[in-house]
Order: C-alpha cells, then structure tokens, then sequence
C-alpha cells in the first residue's frame, strides 16, 4: 500500500496547532496562522482581538443554547420525578438560568490566558470584565437562592408564622454588599479586606443611612422570636390609624389593609416599641365577644306582685322554686331569664363566659350589661346576631314592667307641653270662676 502524503501547508499548521497547545502560547502562535495565510504582521494584533472577539460571542451564543435548550429541560424533568418539593423550590427556572449565567464567563475566564499576552493592557482590561461578570451573576444567584429558601420556610409548617421575609432580605443586603465590595477590589485592584478596614471607619456614616433597615431587622427577629404579629392577624394600632389584616411583613415596612381596603404601612420597630391590639386570640379561639349595656330606667324596678309571678311561671320565665315569692323582683327575673335564654341560643358559644350583670347605677339609668361570645369570628353574622338579642332584649322589657331610660327628645317635651295645656283646659271647664279671677 502507498503512502499519502500530506501538503506541506497542513503539516505546518499542524505544528503550529501542536506547538501552540503543548507550551500554551497560543497568541503569537495565531499570530503566526495569521501571517502564514497571508495577513500583514502589522495587522495581527487587530485581527487577533477580533478574531477573540467574534470567539467570545460564539461561545457565549453556544453555552445560550446548550443550558437552555438541553440543561436547563433536563434538570427539570429530573426535579419533576423526585416526590419532595424542595428541589423544585430551589432549582426553579430562575434559579437555573443565573447559574448558566456563570459558565461562558468562566469558560471564557480560563481560556483567556491560553490564547492572550497575560501583559497586555486588553489582556487585564477583559479578565476585570470577566470577573466583574462572574461576581455579579452569583450575587443574582445567592439571591434567588435566598428567595428559593424563603418560599420553602413561609410554606412549612413549622416556620409558616414566623415573619423571616425581613431576616433574608437583609441577607440578600449583606449578599450585594459583599459583592459590591469585591467588584470595587477587583477593578482598583486591591484587597477586600483593605476596603472593608477603610469602610470601618466610616461606621457611624453607614449606620445612618441603614438606620431603618437595622432597627427593622431587630424588630422583626423579636417580632418573630416573640410571636408578636404574623401575616393574616388583625390587629390595631389607633395612632398610625391601622385597623386591619397584616398582608406583608418586610424588612422596612409592614402593611396592614384596613376593612375601607385601604393600605396602612407602619415600620416594625413601632410594632416592638408601642403597644399593638392583636386579635389572632379571638380567631384562634373561635369565639368573638359580645359586651354592650342596655341603661333600665330605677323606677320601673319593683318587688313584684303574685299577679306577676304567676304569670311569669305560667310563660316559663322563672321556676317558683328558685325564688322567695315575697323578695322576687322583675329585674332579678329579667336577668335569669336573658342568661337562659343566650346559654340555649344556638349561635352563642355556651362554653365560654357569659353572663348579664349589672354596673354602676349612672344618672342615666342603671346600666345592665350582656356579657357573652358569638360561635364564631365572622363579622357580617357577628353583628346580625348582636341586633338580633338586642332587639329581643328591648322588646321583651315591658313584659317584665322595666322600661329602658331615654333621654327626652323634641317630640317627648311637645307632648310633655300639649299635655299640660290640655289638663289646664279641663281644669278651667271644672273652675271657671278661678279661670276668671287669674285672667283678672
């Protein structure tokens, strides 16, 4: 068999090629290649960082197509199969596409010295951007990772309640700022320690200006270690005219719609330095009280008669034993029979507190207080049920012979008048002679 022989042009770009890999100096090496197809020695170096440019761009447009096209599906259908969740938290679509971020710049950063003068001005000029790049793409990474991390802890269980959403902001701040700080090392080329040391002395200044963001950190690491507030509690806090749900607890601000489905912001170091109402008590307990005062008019109590207290037991109002026939009083009756009627009421919670008692007598009246909680915490059915007992209370007053004080109104001092005129013309009719002599 012969033997083929090569053109002397291959053979020498195959040296060229050898050489080139085996002592990693491939930039006078392309210079060469260059010259060797006939480019002018002059215009080399023109060409060499296009012809470094042009690679770049081809790498970066590779690695684009590769994590996207074919990574990126695949690490998704491999979480997909997995039975927990926090792989797909974690590995989410943002998450992937910042770390693919990271590979051309590192490619790049590794070939770079393989086929470039480690001397030259556009040598150094290209690694900074590089690195620039690659510490700007794992900042975007750690934060999205932090991110991840949060959804995993507000969706647990053990952790649900607990306002972190201002521990990892404030993470994701000592995340930029770190970065920020190696990002000015690395283009001033000096080290971050040094930077740091430099930063140090100007403390006073940085807290300043991260004045809220630290004092809302603390706020909300006792928020949370305290248990003091957690997204969904109503609450209310009448100097910042809040009165409603917790929507959002960040680290500068919480936000709290009110019931008019207006938005209410309060920093939450006002949350741990001022007080706050917290009604989560009432939700978790499923009970809401009900504490409103109805004022008896003193003159419409009495003992009351046997006529009464017959037919008081003939309703079903009061049992003959329970009482001292000659000490029964309409009011005692009166309030006996509310407590019974609300313990058998089947929207009232019979196993918490209640009761109807009596407070100080006031110039109004004395004021008798129905003290109980409605089976639940709505607010529609919690007021229905509050008008409903209270109208029964009003309208089933005067079958005890109680009236409820009301002071008089336009209408009862007309009536008071009309009455008067009316008994001064049926005395003038009696006495007309002394209708006269007062006329004189």
């Amino acid at each position: 068999m012969g033997v083929t022989n090569n053109p002397p042009s291959v053979i020498c770009l195959i040296n060229i090629f050898n050489q080139a890999f085996l002592y990693k100096n491939m930039d006078s090496y392309i210079s060469k290649i260059l010259q060797y197809i006939g480019m002018e020695p002059n215009n080399t170096g023109i060409v060499f960082w296009l012809t470094i440019g042009i690679g770049t761009l081809f790498i970066f447009y590779g690695c684009a197509i590769f994590c996207h096209h074919i990574l990126i599906p695949l690490v998704k259908k491999l979480t997909k199969r997995t039975s927990t969740k926090l792989d797909d938290v974690l590995l989410n679509e943002k998450a992937l596409k910042h770390a693919c971020d990271l590979i051309p710049a590192i490619i790049i950063t590794t070939l770079l010295p393989l086929v470039a003068a480690q001397q030259g001005l556009a040598y150094i000029i290209a690694m900074k951007i590089c690195w620039v790049y690659i510490i700007v793409a794992s900042v975007r990474l750690v934060c999205t990772i932090l991110s991840s991390l949060y959804i995993i802890s507000y969706n647990s269980e053990k952790t649900k309640n607990h306002t972190l959403q201002g521990v990892f902001q404030m993470l994701k701040i000592v995340a930029i700022c770190i970065g920020a700080i190696i990002v000015i090392s690395t283009l001033i080329d000096k080290n971050p320690v040094t930077i740091l040391a430099g930063l140090g002395a100007s403390a006073a200044v940085l807290m300043l200006v991260f004045k809220d963001s630290i004092m809302g950190l603390v706020a909300g690491i006792q928020l949370s270690a305290n248990d003091m507030l957690r997204p969904g509690d109503w609450i209310e806090m009448p100097k910042y005219g809040a009165d409603g749900v917790v929507t959002d607890v960040t680290l500068t601000t919480v936000k709290i719609q009110n019931w008019d489905k207006t938005i209410t912001t309060v920093p939450p170091y006002a949350l741990v330095s001022e007080s706050f109402q917290n009604w989560r008590g009432m939700r978790d307990n499923g009970g809401r009280r009900i504490k409103r005062s109805i004022y008896i008019d003193m003159n419409s109590i009495r003992v009351c008669s046997e006529e009464q207290i017959d037919t008081f037991i003939q309703n079903g109002w009061m049992n003959a034993d329970d009482y001292d026939k000659a000490q029964v009083v309409n009011l005692t009756v009166f309030r006996n029979y509310l407590e019974e009627f609300l313990r058998n009421h089947k929207l009232v919670n019979s196993e918490m507190t209640l009761m109807v008692r009596q407070l100080q007598p006031t110039p109004q009246g004395l004021p008798l207080e129905l003290y109980f909680f409605f089976d639940g915490i709505d607010w529609v059915p919690y007021e229905h049920l509050q008008a409903e007992i209270f109208e029964f209370v009003f309208a089933t007053l005067p079958r005890f012979g109680l009236r409820v004080f009301q002071s008089p109104t336009g209408s009862d001092i007309n009536n008071i008048g009309t009455q008067a005129t009316r008994q001064r013309s049926v005395s003038r009719r009696k006495n007309p002679g002394n209708s006269k002599n007062n006329t004189i």
